[in-house]
């Protein structure tokens, strides 16, 4: 990308705030249902399930180690910018609960609908040399030095973590949850290629 035509800091902070947005409403929608999801979101989620702990502060806290990574291998701009999305998505992921009530809604909806809504959440914040932490962190370097996709390396890490929580939902809920991260991963995998677009 020429010099004219790198994201200014307006362009970042409004595009980080756009995907933050959509990432938090897809877990709303992922967690009205009782699924689960990939990544270190889905991980808060397990430890959400299972101990009853405050989503946000534990969504924050298990992406700490995973900036030691950001900063030694994207740099401090990058890393940066990470730690602002991931703070967006914890504060969203509870305030948005209380101005958007949902009473009920179908877990494959909430699945499809909340796996695209994230993965192009993720799609808008990767465009700005940016991550949402964690995984997401992992994936976008394993692209960069070994030109493997972020959608692929993403969803590896993402079933593992789904099928991790077997022993939290029925058989039928996380098999549609698996489905929901497919699509999530299925929209990263399409979209952002090595080499298609490099924002800055």
């Amino acid at each position: 990308m020429s010099e004219a035509n790198k994201h200014t800091l307006f362009e970042d902070l409004q595009a980080i705030f756009t995907g933050a947005i959509a990432v938090a409403l897809g877990v709303l929608f992922l967690k009205q249902a009782g699924l689960l999801t990939g990544g270190t979101t889905g991980l808060a989620i397990l430890i959400h399930y299972s101990t009853g702990l405050n989503f946000g502060l534990t969504l924050f806290c298990v992406n700490l180690p995973f900036y030691i990574l950001a900063v030694k291998r994207m740099g401090w701009r990058f890393t940066l910018k990470t730690l602002f999305a991931v703070f967006l998505v914890s504060i969203m992921a509870e305030f948005i609960p209380i101005w958007l009530k949902i009473d009920a809604i179908d877990p494959i909806f909430a699945a499809v609908g909340g796996g695209l809504l994230v993965g192009m959440g993720l799609l808008i914040v990767f465009r700005h040399k940016a991550s949402m932490g964690g995984f997401n962190v992992l994936a976008l370097y394993i692209q960069d030095r070994y030109g493997i996709p972020v959608g692929k390396t993403q969803m590896a890490l993402d079933v593992s973590i789904v099928v991790a929580g077997l022993w939290l939902i029925p058989p039928w809920l996380l098999l549609v949850s698996v489905t929901g991260a497919v699509v999530l991963n299925f929209v990263l995998t399409v979209n952002h290629k090595p080499g298609r677009y490099t924002g800055f």
